[in-house]
């Protein structure tokens, strides 16, 4: 009996030690500023706006779903943007040319896949810098996108594809739909799969985990796919809400992800990420500059914001890790 208590005990002590004081912080800094922001604004906090903000949320969300699973791994994807916007200009221009939607989508999703395959590959077997291999990723994905529109934006998204991702499922917004179930995907393979576990080995000791039997190279790579599937797929959200791709789109996307990966507790270190916490640090973001916008803030304040907030998550990750 001693013994079994004693199991029970140091089963709710792990379970606990998951929800710690940086998990709490999130969910409280998230309160405080709902709470802030419904003082200094009586429409912050109607059912309209709120779903507007996790609707917009939605967008950034995904694609920090993606890069947390990158950083868990150890390494940072910077290219997030531009693949977005080489996906969205290639889906846009299959569509305007008659394809099917179906196709059209699966067209642009298979894009992102490449694009992350191409840095995963890089990076997990040739050997380089994660940085570095997003950094120029950043500039050649932008730079395709850029020369096969002519710079110019695409018009004529059709009204199918706008309507089933605009629409509305018992009152909730599609994209909110799809990002959850992304969300619970994601969940479910980080806790209860082989892969998930793979991921936070390699992101806490790659040799170790080497050690131990873990496919390292492929790990990597699968991360890498995912973040550029979860690119491709935010940027049909976005262009089905314009009505247009533009090859400019998803400038500065990586740092809106890295940013809610960081508040929601994943560490640059990598070994150290949480799905929840990257939903309610990309609903921070979506609330503060809702509520910013809610009382006529310039937009540059707001990147000024969310850059403090990067480095504040940093700072307490690191106190948290020194502790």
């Amino acid at each position: 009996m001693n013994v079994q208590e004693n199991t029970l005990h140091k089963s709710f002590y792990s379970r606990f030690r998951k929800f710690n004081l940086r998990d709490a912080g999130t969910l409280i800094g998230l309160i405080i500023i709902v709470c802030v922001f419904s003082v200094l604004s009586p429409v912050f906090l109607t059912i309209p706006n709120l779903l507007n903000i996790l609707q917009q949320s939605s967008i950034n969300a995904a694609i920090a779903l993606g890069m947390t699973l990158v950083i868990i791994s150890g390494c940072i994807d910077l290219s997030v943007g531009s693949t977005a916007a080489f996906s969205a200009v290639v889906g846009a221009s299959l569509m305007v040319a008659g394809v099917p939607v179906s196709i059209s989508i699966i067209g642009a999703l298979a894009v992102g896949m490449l694009c992350g395959a191409f840095s995963g590959v890089l990076v997990a077997y040739a050997g380089l810098q994660p940085f570095i291999v997003t950094l120029g990723g950043l500039s050649l994905f932008r730079a395709i996108a850029l020369i096969c529109t002519g710079g110019n934006p695409i018009f004529g998204i059709p009204p199918d594809f706008r309507n089933f991702i605009n629409g509305q499922f018992l009152g909730v917004p599609c994209p909110i739909i799809i990002v959850a179930i992304i969300a619970i995907i994601l969940w479910v393979i980080m806790n209860k799969t082989p892969l998930g576990e793979y991921i936070l080995a390699v992101g806490g000791n790659q040799e170790a985990a080497r050690v131990a039997g873990v496919p390292v190279e492929k790990t990597k790579v699968i991360v890498f796919v995912i973040s550029g599937l979860l690119a491709s797929l935010s940027s049909l959200i976005l262009i089905a809400r314009l009505g247009a791709a533009e090859p400019t789109l998803g400038n500065l996307w990586e740092l809106d992800a890295i940013a809610a990966a960081a508040i929601g507790g994943a560490s640059l270190m990598g070994g150290k990420g949480s799905i929840l916490g990257t939903i309610v640090g990309a609903i921070i973001l979506g609330a503060l500059r809702n509520g910013l916008t809610l009382m006529n803030i310039q937009a540059f304040y707001q990147l000024l914001a969310t850059g403090l907030i990067i480095i504040v998550a940093m700072l307490i990750d690191r106190t948290t890790r020194g502790k």
